[in-house]
């Protein structure tokens, strides 16, 4: 028996030779398998997320790019509400590497203890602050070289503060957007880096700016690790993924934003 199609769903087209001038395929990339979309199915996968979350918000409490950098590393191995419940007093005494290295790595571990690996972050965010204060007056570099160079500071964590910080297209591939590239084949690789490199070819550049933020909610909220919530899907009509339990999307409805963490001046 044919399952029936929600009012939401939209026929979605594999575009014609001639229409994308040449082969309707996805684009292979170097190190990875080629995606299992065509580019109207990837537009229509991210348009979709953009109605559902027109202005997605990550869960770190931050207010300056700083601040965000500092939670981005904490972060790591922990939970974001187990770090904001430990930076809100942080931050509020320390939101510049100015404040956060006089503070010194001590008191800065007494704020932070609850975190996993506290002491090593302690060090991490001391030797930061530093090498921010040497070596960039003071200032976040909007460059991923300059990023991964700063103690603790690794590639994903570069992308992140690049995307939400400075606006940048990047793509900060977690365990989340890793386990989407690859459960639903829209970036298959075998490193966050090739998801990384795949999800940049794919995904329009019209969504490029939110892209990370829809994926980790959709992992994390829906597509996630033990057993996907296919029901609440609103692409499970487009996803090729063979552990789907469903074909029909869930209401293509607008969710509530997170609340907002980034003042506007930033």
């Amino acid at each position: 028996m044919a399952l029936p199609k929600s009012k939401n769903s939209l026929s979605v087209k594999k575009p014609s030779a001639s229409a994308t001038g040449g082969s309707a395929k996805a684009p292979s990339r170097k190190g990875g398998s080629r995606s299992l979309y065509t580019p109207t199915e990837v537009h229509e996968i991210f348009r979709r997320f953009s109605v559902q979350r027109p202005e997605p918000k990550g869960e770190l409490d931050y207010v300056n790019p700083f601040t965000l950098l500092i939670a981005v590393v904490l972060s790591a191995q922990a939970t974001d509400a187990g770090v904001n419940k430990a930076t809100k007093p942080l931050f509020s005494v320390a939101d510049t590497p100015q404040k956060m290295l006089a503070l010194g790595e001590a008191k800065v571990g007494d704020y932070i203890r609850t975190i996993g690996l506290w002491r090593n972050k302690a060090k991490n965010v001391i030797a930061l602050s530093k090498a921010l204060i040497d070596d960039f007056a003071g200032k976040v570099p909007e460059d991923r070289d300059e990023l991964v160079k700063l103690p603790g500071v690794g590639r994903k964590t570069a992308n992140v503060v690049l995307n939400v910080a400075f606006g940048q297209h990047t793509m900060a591939v977690d365990t989340h957007i890793f386990r989407i590239g690859n459960r639903i084949g829209l970036a298959p690789g075998k490193t966050p880096e090739q998801v990384e490199q795949g999800l940049l070819k794919v995904i329009p550049a019209e969504y490029m700016r939110h892209a990370h933020h829809w994926l980790i909610l959709h992992g994390r909220y829906v597509c996630k690790a033990r057993k996907p919530d296919c029901p609440a899907c609103v692409i499970a009509d487009i996803c090729k993924s063979k552990e789907k339990t469903t074909d029909v999307p869930a209401p293509l409805v607008s969710i509530a934003p997170l609340k907002e963490a980034f003042p506007a001046e930033v």
